[in-house]
């Protein structure tokens, strides 16, 4: 979850440039500034974290949080509609190692 400053034009670049590198790496976006990604396991959990550290913008508010497959499947959906690539779970995933 984010939520950067986006009052000046270097602001919006910044911006920018911080949801292409979520979006390029494997995220989608649940809502606005809202994003989820599914970790296969605890390692690979801690380098999506660096990844995120080595990305984040000087300014704004960034929060991680992890939670199961479990859990996120249990999210209620009080309004509105799941977006398409939400509906992936790592069931329909093959995961080459």
């Amino acid at each position: 979850m984010y939520d950067l400053p986006v009052v000046s034009e270097k602001d919006k670049k910044i911006y920018s440039k911080f949801r292409r590198f979520l979006l390029n790496d494997g995220y989608i976006m649940i809502q606005y500034s809202i994003y989820s990604r599914i970790c296969k396991n605890h390692d690979d959990i801690l380098k999506h974290i660096n990844r995120i550290r080595q990305n984040t913008p000087d300014k704004g508010n960034i929060r991680l949080l992890q939670v199961t497959e479990n859990q996120y499947n249990n999210m209620l959906l009080l309004s509105g509609n799941k977006v398409d690539d939400e509906l992936m779970t790592s069931e329909s995933l093959i995961v080459f190692e």
